[in-house]
């Protein structure tokens, strides 16, 4: 059964007085451990299909089916829960919390879950340990590099240990070293069997995916395994 399951949908928006189609017709199955580079010129798409994985917004027609379970149907409450069990954000902007240290960050979907205090710090340490930011761990945001910062932030969409990980342009604003060391970290947890979905503008990074998407105007046009892009 694939871990992914969208069917006929559809996507609209109103802009002053006229709507755009975001999404048309989508027909999409992901299987499990999949990684996946979404790629397409800007409006394509790409960012209205991510925000739909990851629960953040709502088709206006069709089924997403989540694990088995059509999860469209779910109430918001239902869909919020979903969205912290079993899924993971990383942002282009990081978005941590600018008051909290780093290693608060982290704990902050173990917060918000209920989970003990002791069991909590016990995997924020291992975190700290995995992500190389055992030493920064007190530091704010404004007091660590755009690479700490995205290490942060991908220690904290994974610290749940989500089945799929969402990844929006995660590389963007990194120097092309620093984004390759966040590429490659990304990479080690789809090779332990995290999910991954990438949207990405950058060839080179979606040349790395094992499928790759290309979308226009609201649609797929073009879905590629990476043995046949070798041929």
């Amino acid at each position: 059964m694939a871990q992914i399951e969208l069917a006929g949908i559809e996507r609209t928006f109103t802009l002053g007085d006229s709507r755009v189609h975001a999404l048309r017709n989508i027909e999409l199955a992901v299987s499990a451990g999949e990684y996946l580079a979404i790629m397409g010129p800007s409006g394509s798409g790409k960012s209205t299909l991510l925000n739909l994985l990851g629960l953040l917004d709502r088709p206006d027609a069709g089924h997403y089916r989540l694990e088995g379970r059509d999860v469209t149907a779910l109430s918001g409450d239902e869909q919020a829960a979903v969205r912290r069990d079993r899924i993971g954000f990383v942002f282009q902007s990081f978005h941590l919390v600018p008051r909290l240290s780093a290693a608060e960050n982290i704990a902050l979907p173990l917060m918000l879950s209920g989970m003990p205090p002791a069991e909590r710090d016990a995997r924020v340490a291992r975190a700290l340990h995995d992500f190389g930011l055992e030493s920064r761990a007190r530091h704010r945001p404004e007091e660590l590099s755009g690479g700490q910062r995205q290490r942060v932030a991908i220690a904290r969409a994974t610290i749940m240990q989500p089945a799929m990980l969402l990844a929006d342009e995660p590389t963007g604003n990194l120097d092309r070293h620093t984004g390759q060391e966040v590429t490659e970290l990304l990479e080690a947890l789809n090779a332990g069997g995290t999910t991954l979905i990438v949207v990405t503008h950058d060839p080179a990074m979606g040349a790395r995916a094992n499928r790759r998407l290309m979308m226009e105007d609201g649609a797929i046009v073009d879905d590629v395994l990476a043995s046949d892009m070798t041929r």
